[in-house]
C-alpha cells in the first residue's frame, strides 16, 4: 500500500513523543478461516473481541542519525545507523514497520528515531499480540508522520507487513480486531476483501458474557508459525479431515454470534467446545499435555467450556464458567500456578496521542 504525497509537500517531523496502543483480542470462534489458503476458496468468518490488554509503541525523533529499537517486555534493544533498510535488526516487527514507513511514506529517506514498545502479554499468547504490536507501531508512525490512514488502511498495511514483507505465516483477523476494537464479526471474502461488522449488544448481554469468561495461561508461549503452516499444508492438499474441520469452524462463528446476541451463555460454552474439537483436527500440536492438564483442572473447578485462543500449542485458554463459580475457578487455577484472570472487553481500537517535547 502506498499513499503518495503531492510533489514538493514538506512534512515537519514532530519533536514530541508520540505514543500509541492497540488492544489484544480473544478469538471466540472461526479462527483459522481467515487464512488466505481457506478464505480465498470458501470465504471465512471470525468472531472475536478485544480486551483491556494492549500493545504499546512510542516514537521520539533523534538528532544523532541513529535508529534505536527497544522491546521492553522482551528486555531487548538495538541501535543502528539510520538507513532505508535495517537488515541487521533482530526485532523483526520493529524493522518491518520502520522499513515500510520509510519506503512508502517518507520517499525512501531514513528516519532517525527511537522506537520503544511493550506488550501486556507474552508473544505467542494466542491473544493476537504480535499483530497488535504491528498495528500500534503503524498507529504511532501515522501520527508521527501525519499520514492519512483510516482504520481499514492501518489493518491492511499491518497484514501486508507481517504476511508479505516479513513472510510470517498467519491470517488477518488480528490486524483488523486491533485496529477497530470491540466485538466484531469479520468476513473474509474470496476476493481478499475484509468486512468488519461491529456487533452491538445490550449492556446486560455484555455484562453476562464478561462475567462468564476467564482466561488462563497454559505456562507455555508458542510460535504459531509452525502450526499455521501445518494447517496451510492440509488446506493446500484438500485433506478431508482438515477441510471438514475448517467448515465447522466457520459455521461456529455464525452460530456463536447468534448465541451471544441471545445472551445464551450455555450455548456459548457448547460452541466453544465444538470449536475446540474441530480446531484440534486442523493440525498436529494444537494441544499438548500442559494444555490438557489445564483443561482438566479448569473443568474440575467449574468451567463448562474451554478452548485455546489463537493457533494453539500454548498461550491462553478461554474458559466459560457460571458467574457464581468464577471466583472459585480463578482461585483454583491460580493456586496451581496457572495464572488465571477475569475478562474485560475493550470497545476502542488502535489510538495514538502526543506528549509535549522535552
Amino acid at each position: 500500500m502506498t499513499i503518495p504525497f503531492p510533489s514538493g509537500t514538506l512534512r515537519t517531523v514532530r519533536r514530541a513523543v508520540v505514543r500509541a496502543r492497540a488492544p489484544l483480542r480473544l478469538g471466540l470462534a472461526g479462527g483459522g478461516t481467515d487464512l488466505p489458503s481457506y478464505s480465498s476458496a470458501h470465504g471465512g468468518a471470525v468472531l472475536n473481541a478485544t480486551i483491556d490488554r494492549y500493545a504499546f509503541a512510542s516514537i521520539r525523533a533523534r538528532d544523532d542519525g541513529k535508529v534505536f529499537f527497544e522491546a521492553c517486555d522482551l528486555g531487548r534493544e538495538e541501535t543502528h545507523d539510520a538507513a532505508a533498510t535495517l537488515p541487521a535488526s533482530s526485532l523483526k516487527l520493529h524493522r518491518g514497520v520502520y522499513e515500510r514507513m520509510v519506503r512508502d511514506f517518507n520517499e525512501g529517506q531514513p528516519l532517525a528515531v527511537s522506537v520503544t514498545t511493550a506488550v501486556d502479554a507474552p508473544m505467542g499468547s494466542g491473544l493476537g499480540s504480535s499483530s497488535a504490536l504491528v498495528v500500534a507501531l503503524i498507529e504511532a508512525y501515522r501520527t508521527y508522520l501525519d499520514l492519512p490512514l483510516a482504520r481499514y488502511d492501518v489493518a491492511h498495511l499491518a497484514y501486508e507487513i507481517e504476511r508479505i514483507d516479513l513472510n510470517l505465516a498467519g491470517g488477518r483477523q488480528d490486524q483488523y480486531s486491533a485496529a477497530f476494537g470491540g466485538i466484531n464479526f469479520l468476513e473474509f471474502l474470496r476476493d481478499g476483501e475484509v468486512i468488519v461488522n461491529p456487533l452491538r449488544f445490550s449492556e446486560g448481554v455484555v455484562n453476562e458474557l464478561e462475567s462468564s469468561l476467564v482466561v488462563a495461561f497454559s505456562g507455555q508461549s508458542r510460535a504459531s508459525d509452525a502450526i499455521i503452516r501445518q494447517q496451510n499444508t492440509g488446506l493446500d492438499a484438500h485433506t478431508a479431515e482438515v477441510m471438514e474441520a475448517m467448515h465447522q469452524l466457520r459455521q461456529d462463528a455464525i452460530d456463536m454470534k447468534r448465541a451471544i446476541l441471545l445472551g445464551d451463555i450455555e450455548g456459548v460454552a457448547n460452541l466453544l467446545e465444538r470449536s475446540w474439537i474441530a480446531k484440534k483436527r486442523t493440525a498436529p500440536g494444537i494441544t499438548n499435555p500442559a494444555i490438557e492438564a489445564l483443561e482438566i483442572l479448569a473443568r474440575a473447578s467449574g468451567a463448562i467450556g474451554a478452548k485455546v485462543s489463537g493457533a494453539g500449542g500454548g498461550g491462553f485458554m478461554m474458559l466459560v464458567v457460571p458467574t457464581e463459580r468464577r471466583y472459585r475457578l480463578i482461585t483454583a487455577l491460580n493456586e496451581q500456578g496457572a495464572m488465571a484472570y477475569p475478562v474485560k472487553f475493550s470497545e476502542r481500537g488502535s489510538e495514538s496521542w502526543t506528549l509535549a517535547g522535552k
